[in-house]
C-alpha cells in the first residue's frame, strides 16, 4: 500500500507494539521492520521514528541487537526480542485487544446514539 496515512497520533502510540510484534518471529535489522510495517499497511516507518524507538526498546531490555557482516557490503545490525520482550508483547497485546474493544463499543454506541449507522 503506498499512499498510507493513519494518522500519526495513532501509530505514535502503538508503534513500539508493532515492532514488537515483527520481532516475534525472529532477528531482523530496521529496514526489513520497517518493509514488514509497510506491507502490513501501516504505511512507511522512517528511519527517523523507527532507531529511536528500536533504541528504547533496547534500553528498556525488551530486544537486544548485535552486528553481522554484509554478504559483500556493510554489516547489519540486527534487533530481537529477549524473554522480558516477550512477555511485555504478550501482555500488551492481550491489554490492547481490550482497549480496542472498548474504543468500538464507545464509537457503535456514538454513531447509533446519533442516528449514524454502523
Amino acid at each position: 500500500m503506498d499512499d498510507v496515512d493513519w494518522p500519526s497520533d495513532w501509530l505514535r502510540g502503538t508503534l513500539a507494539l508493532l515492532v514488537l510484534a515483527t520481532l516475534a518471529s525472529g532477528p531482523t535489522y530496521g529496514y526489513a521492520v520497517s518493509s514488514a510495517l509497510e506491507a502490513r499497511g501501516l504505511g512507511k516507518v522512517k528511519g527517523g521514528t523507527l532507531y529511536p524507538l528500536l533504541g528504547r526498546l533496547e534500553r528498556d531490555g525488551l530486544i537486544v541487537s548485535h552486528w553481522e557482516p554484509g554478504a559483500g557490503g556493510p554489516g547489519r545490525k540486527f534487533f530481537e526480542l529477549t524473554d522480558a520482550g516477550r512477555g511485555h508483547l504478550e501482555t500488551s497485546a492481550r491489554r490492547w485487544g481490550e482497549f480496542a474493544t472498548l474504543v468500538r463499543d464507545v464509537l457503535h454506541d456514538h454513531t447509533v446514539t446519533e442516528g449514524g449507522t454502523t
